[in-house]
């Protein structure tokens, strides 16, 4: 291709904000698409017709009807658009019309038939990719997310592999979640048996929809530097870390970004007083009002710790309240926004009730509350035991709260560590500490307790962090030289 050409890009999930949305993935498939169609690339977005979905579009229009699975109840393609303007095309099946959330009932037990529901995307997928493409638009690139579309690489190469298609890429977006089923699950979805061998989507004894799609794309890329080299080794590696190994010269990782209009402390609807680089007095307020809002004691010169996040072992956040004790008698104040593992969630509750006004919990999702703790907390906490990329902790320094964090994957990658060296070089950002243990992170909040306390450097800190770059324009730009070398291959 020139330069001038224009890339036609089907980017693939099986989420999408603001439409439906479980995690980053959403975030990611919002934003980074409207950056890629500003940067002139012919894109559409592929997405199931969950309830949620069908409910919020302001537009439809039917594009195409569609062949199904085996006994997967007939598809019609509908066309719309994202409010970021994206060009988004919808697959409208009864297999998606259910209440719950798009992988789990209202019990949070998995759907039994997510090997079909995302057997479907990637059929569909795939087809769409081809010659025989029912709908008239064809791209140059499939863009796959995750193992919800992992296997759109395997139909192209099994299904399509005398017909002219389009090259793929395969996102990682967190290798612990990947599509395992059992092995009958590829002739019930359309996969010849030569798919169901080593070399293919065979994987200990079942087939992984994710491992599928990592043999066969043209590219693969993962959400951070660190990430993309932690993979091919164990234990990040998830069973997968010899194929990622052998598969590295095809291997990027490109760091997330976040949305800068939905996260900017001088025009946050959610928080108290808007505020920049040069008004950081009026964080102080975010502070104050935080407090009223979560009960705990107004208490300006003592750093109060944030935590917005899922409570499980992934997270780290078992370490917080191993050391929750020790931290308030720093002191200090902690307040935590999440919901996960129910042992986890009651050891939090617990902790808050014997420490009232020091500690205060609120189990859930508050999109509100998540922004206010950003604003209002002095200092956030992510200690995760792996992390592909991470978008707290670059909220965090976008809003003057610098971070502690575990040195891994993508928190390793947006988070530099205060020390002289980083100090004198304009460098320092927040606290990155290893190895992990509850000690090292006490040890590493203190640290950070007592940066807070001279004012002078703690202004400088924040500073720092809030002239980081972490819009999507730059990482856009990666993924186009990715999409760019495929298509001139």
């Amino acid at each position: 291709m020139t330069p001038t050409d224009k890339l036609k890009v089907l980017f693939v999930t099986s989420e999408v904000a603001p439409l439906i949305k479980t995690g980053g993935l959403a975030d990611v498939s919002g934003a980074l698409t409207g950056a890629l169609m500003g940067m002139g690339v012919d894109l559409r977005v592929l997405v199931p017709g969950y309830p949620q979905v069908l409910d919020a579009l302001k537009t439809r229009g039917k594009a195409a009807t569609l062949p199904s699975l085996p006994g997967v109840p007939p598809a019609t393609l509908i066309a719309s658009r994202l409010p970021t303007g994206v060009p988004l095309l919808v697959i409208d099946s009864a297999i998606y019309q259910r209440g719950g959330g798009p992988y789990q009932d209202q019990s949070g037990k998995d759907w039994p038939d997510n090997d079909l529901r995302f057997g479907l995307l990637s059929y569909i997928g795939a087809l769409l990719s081809t010659q025989d493409s029912p709908f008239p638009w064809r791209p140059d690139i499939v863009h796959c997310n995750d193992w919800q579309a992992g296997l759109i690489p395997v139909y192209l190469n099994y299904n399509y592999a005398t017909r002219e298609h389009a090259r793929t890429v395969v996102t990682i977006h967190n290798l612990a979640f990947q599509g395992i089923f059992p092995a009958q699950t590829a002739s019930r979805i359309g996969l010849p048996p030569q798919a169901l061998t080593m070399e293919g989507v065979e994987y200990y004894g079942s087939m992984s929809f994710l491992k599928g799609g990592l043999q066969f794309a043209g590219r693969i890329t993962t959400v951070s530097p660190s990430y993309a080299d932690e993979i091919q080794r164990e234990p990040l590696g998830m069973g997968l870390q010899g194929l990622l190994a052998r598969r590295s010269d095809v291997l990027a990782g490109i760091l997330n970004g976040i949305d800068t209009d939905a996260w900017d402390p001088e025009s946050d609807p959610y928080i108290e007083r808007y505020y920049n680089a040069s008004r950081l007095i009026a964080k102080q307020d975010n502070k104050r009002a935080l407090q009223v809002r979560m009960g705990l004691e107004d208490a300006p010169e003592v750093p109060l710790f944030g935590v917005v996040s899922r409570l499980t072992e992934q997270k780290g956040h078992d370490l917080t309240a191993d050391m929750a004790e020790d931290l308030v008698r720093l002191p200090a104040q902690l307040a935590v926004l999440g919901s996960g593992d129910n042992l986890l969630q009651q050891r939090f509750r617990a902790l808050a009730v014997k420490f009232p006004g020091k500690i205060a919990v609120q189990i859930g999702f508050d999109e509100g509350l998540s922004h206010q703790i950003e604003a209002g907390a002095d200092i956030f906490l992510m200690p995760s035991r792996f992390e592909p990329s991470g978008l707290n902790q670059m909220y965090s320094q976008r809003y003057g709260t610098p971070p502690v964090v575990h040195a891994t994957g993508g928190l390793r990658d947006t988070v530099v560590d205060m020390n002289p060296e980083t100090l004198r070089k304009h460098r320092a950002t927040g606290f990155v500490f290893a190895p992990l243990d509850a000690a090292t992170l006490l040890q590493t909040c203190l640290r950070a307790a007592t940066a807070f306390h001279d004012k002078k450097l703690w202004r400088q800190l924040q500073k720092y962090g809030m002239a980081q770059d972490f819009s999507w324009d730059a990482r856009a730009k990666q993924y186009l030289e990715v999409y760019r070398s495929l298509a001139d291959a």
